[in-house]
């Protein structure tokens, strides 16, 4: 009897210290993601994830300029919202309904298609790896949920727009602007806006300077889709 009850106790002692090092471990990881994402809120990123992986990749320097939303033309944020998440306003980091279709498309043949939101990709491009193995997009996930809640929107879109990659070494729409137009992303036009948001799917097959016919319909797409919703005074909603 002595013994059973000694094992009892043993093994409630066991789940009590399991619990308490799971909770724990929990809390840890929370509080260290959120210092990994609060001062961000405030302070101009020097450098990223993925211009850190170029750099191994690449063997070469990327080119990268922060640049404050205030600084940007209105036309840029217009067209990276138009091209690549028209929803961004609304949603709270995850477009369900994109998704949904994304699935549904490929159910019916489609070639698989990403429904990432531009809060998912500031996530995955600041502090991830490309691939899609189910633990990166796990962490792509807790990531997103916390840039949500610790930051504003229109922060989101400053920071993806000066992380975002137009090219294999060039990073951010002053350095993307500077390189391909000679002038500054206060500056950017339109058609130049949306010629660069043309090339975010994909800038290691796209180009801004040799566009194909693939990236020039894709820009008179978007220069549609910016007039659509309403112009400039869109971003009236992001705050």
């Amino acid at each position: 009897m002595i013994h059973r009850r000694k094992f009892r106790w043993l093994r409630c002692f066991s789940i009590r210290r399991l619990l308490f090092t799971g909770i724990s471990l929990t809390i840890a990881t929370a509080l260290l993601s959120i210092l990994l994402i609060l001062p961000w809120r405030w302070l101009p990123l020097p450098t990223s994830s993925f211009m850190l992986q170029s750099v191994f990749q690449n063997k070469q320097i990327y080119q990268y300029r922060w640049t404050p939303y205030s600084q940007i033309s209105p036309e840029m944020p217009l067209a990276a919202i138009a091209g690549e998440d028209q929803q961004f306003p609304s949603h709270h980091g995850f477009d369900w309904e994109a998704l949904q279709q994304a699935i549904t498309d490929y159910n019916q043949g489609s070639d698989l298609r990403g429904a990432s939101t531009i809060s998912q990709q500031v996530a995955k491009n600041l502090y991830l790896w490309s691939g899609r193995s189910l633990f990166r997009k796990a962490l792509e996930a807790w990531f997103t949920v916390l840039i949500e809640w610790l930051w504003s929107k229109q922060r989101i879109l400053e920071i993806y727009l000066n992380i975002a990659q137009f090219s294999t070494q060039i990073f951010g729409v002053e350095a993307a602007s500077q390189q391909f137009f000679a002038h500054s992303a206060s500056q950017l036009n339109r058609e130049e806006a949306a010629l660069l948001a043309a090339v975010l799917p994909g800038p290691e097959l796209y180009q801004v300077n040799q566009p194909s016919t693939v990236v020039l319909d894709r820009q008179y797409w978007i220069l549609r889709q910016m007039e659509q919703l309403g112009g400039v005074n869109y971003l009236n909603n992001i705050q």
